[in-house]
């Protein structure tokens, strides 16, 4: 009799066991797919702003929440606005993620030359400036490029002017106009890195179901990775004066 009760005993303890060792990974998940996700930047599109090798987080909650599997909403409480820095599939794609400005909302009409944005007739502001300070000046290349500060959105208080930067001894990738109108369900975007970017002006605009969410945070950077586990930071690398670092 009292072994069949110990044996009982340990049957009923297997539920909690299971349910302990399922529980951090299910809360893992639960906070990727829903809350925050981190990233890696790949490129120069968006340079000076994001380097390559930030580690950066993104915010999946800040327009809605979004199903597990596939590209629907579960639900919408936001919309993205102009000048977030924003993470979606690749249109043409989708198991690639990019990163963008987000530049025009859906209605738009959206003309860039240049460099120089202009939505419905009104140009966006750009002063030409230094250089942000950066602890890897040596990847901005400072000779072939020049920077400017872009004012978005004035009405936006919580929004600061951003960077930009254009090629400075070669012709502009827009030199001719690029128009286009943004229709319903769309988001026109574009990188930061004017001359080095790939974005709407070639491919179009980002269907609104394959925004992932809005890049927030640099959490992590270096300037080189190590080479038996290029997704993981040189510990001699890092850059530290961007760790903790807001994304404008």
């Amino acid at each position: 009799m009292g072994l069949l009760v110990d044996k009982i005993g340990k049957q009923g303890r297997w539920p909690s066991t299971i349910l302990v060792f399922l529980s951090p990974i299910l809360i893992i998940f639960g906070i990727r797919w829903f809350l925050v996700e981190p990233f890696v930047i790949p490129s120069e599109s968006m340079v000076p702003n994001l380097l390559v090798h930030d580690h950066i987080l993104v915010s999946k909650y800040s327009y809605g929440l979004k199903w597990p599997i596939g590209d629907g909403w579960l639900v919408r409480w936001n919309q993205p606005e102009r000048g977030d820095v924003v993470v979606f599939r690749f249109p043409e794609k989708r198991d690639v993620f990019y990163i963008k400005r987000l530049i025009g909302l859906p209605g738009d009409k959206i003309k860039v030359q240049n460099g120089q944005i202009t939505i419905n007739g009104q140009p966006w502001v750009i002063t030409p400036t230094d250089p942000p300070d950066s602890f890897d000046a040596e990847s901005l290349q400072l000779a072939d490029f020049t920077y400017f500060l872009e004012s978005t959105a004035p009405q936006r208080v919580d929004l600061k002017d951003h960077y930009i930067r254009l090629a400075q001894q070669q012709p502009h990738r827009d030199s001719e106009a690029i128009e286009i109108e943004v229709q319903n369900g769309q988001y026109f975007v574009m990188g930061d890195n004017r001359d080095q970017s790939y974005d709407s002006r070639y491919w179009g605009a980002v269907p609104e179901e394959l925004l992932v969410g809005r890049a927030f945070m640099i959490w992590m950077s270096c300037s080189e990775t190590l080479a038996s586990a290029p997704f993981l930071c040189d510990p001699f690398k890092f850059r530290r004066g961007r760790f903790a670092k807001f994304i404008e």
